[in-house]
């Protein structure tokens, strides 16, 4: 059986991957202006936050000038994580695809001997590979529909910003997730632990900075990445993001297409944006002896914005056998 679940649904532009099932690559094909409306909602929607908070136009000329995140975003790739160039870094997959020797998207199994997995953890990551390799799909909060904790959350191949005047809003581009990033502001003294976590933010020059914590363990399926490594209470990460031309993006594309897959091919050399640029760092003294890097790559992307719904069924590839049957259809 593949690995690919119900909900890791990648939109390919109205094509199919050659060798993968046909049946798990589609795309909604019925929203064909939503980028242009979605956009054009934004904007207006964005408008009238200022004014109704009375804010000032904004100067482009003063130097604390924001950086522009706005936009649609995509990354293409799956998994998602970009090992750092050096240091430690994220679980990657010990099988391998045979045409080009990234990371096998049907067959997860991660790598149990990296060494900032505790041995608990790393014995996870063992099982849940031995599942994998039996032909098994373990459940993970993407096929079975359930909320994606950060960092598992940019397993998402779209997603957008809206910077407002006192928060961040992103969205992502399967089954509506929305995540909300406090500016300026201080964690509570006491987080209340939630799907996504409290995550706080600001401006340092270029960059946006976002600081998480409180992420919610009490929940099925709490893990932060594919191959089901976990994480407790004590998981914290920082993000950057900053937009950065080719040549600073270079280095991660290199990376990037020699790990993960990517669908629909390398990154189009032609692409003359800029690079949505994200570094983060994970650390949690629970699961991980120590704290480790990634980096992701996002491109801007000029089409529709495409969502994409999670639903529990039997005929998809996990055949919930729980998933409620009438005896008889209604009409």
């Amino acid at each position: 059986m593949r690995g690919l679940g119900i909900c890791a649904r990648i939109a390919t532009q109205g094509q199919t991957v050659p060798g993968e099932p046909e049946q798990f690559m589609w795309e909604d094909d019925m929203n064909v202006q939503r980028n242009l409306i979605f956009s054009t909602a934004v904007l207006v929607m964005f408008g009238a936050t200022l004014a109704a908070a009375g804010g000032p136009a904004a100067d482009a000329s003063a130097p604390s000038a924001l950086p522009d995140f706005s936009g649609i975003w995509r990354h293409g790739s799956l998994p998602w994580f970009v090992p750092p160039a050096s240091g430690p870094g994220p679980v990657t997959n010990r099988s391998r695809r045979r045409d080009n020797g990234v990371s096998d998207y049907g067959q997860l199994v991660g790598d149990y001997t990296n060494p900032i997995l505790q041995p608990w953890a790393a014995d996870v990551v063992k099982k849940n590979g031995e599942l994998s390799l039996a032909g098994l799909v373990f459940p993970s909060p993407s096929n079975q529909c359930w909320p994606e904790p950060v960092p598992y959350l940019f397993k998402h191949m779209a997603m957008t910003m809206l910077q407002l005047p006192q928060r961040v809003v992103m969205l992502f581009s399967e089954d509506h997730e929305v995540r909300e990033v406090r500016l300026n502001q201080p964690h509570p003294t006491q987080v209340t632990p939630s799907w996504h976590g409290d995550a706080v933010g600001h401006y340092e020059g270029d960059a946006l900075v976002v600081d998480t914590v409180g992420i919610k363990v009490d929940r099925p399926f709490a893990m932060i990445d594919l191959f089901g490594t976990p994480f407790t209470n004590k998981l914290h990460v920082v993000e950057r993001y900053q937009l950065v031309d080719r040549e600073a993006a270079k280095g991660v594309i290199e990376r990037g297409v020699k790990e993960n897959w990517r669908p629909n091919g390398p990154p189009n050399p032609n692409y003359g944006d800029k690079y949505l640029l994200l570094h983060f760092v994970v650390e949690d003294e629970g699961a991980f002896t120590r704290p480790w890097t990634a980096d992701m790559i996002y491109l801007r992307d000029y089409l529709e914005w495409p969502e994409l719904a999670c639903a529990e069924n039997p005929h998809a590839m996990h055949a919930e056998e729980d998933v409620p049957r009438a005896d008889r259809p209604d009409f």
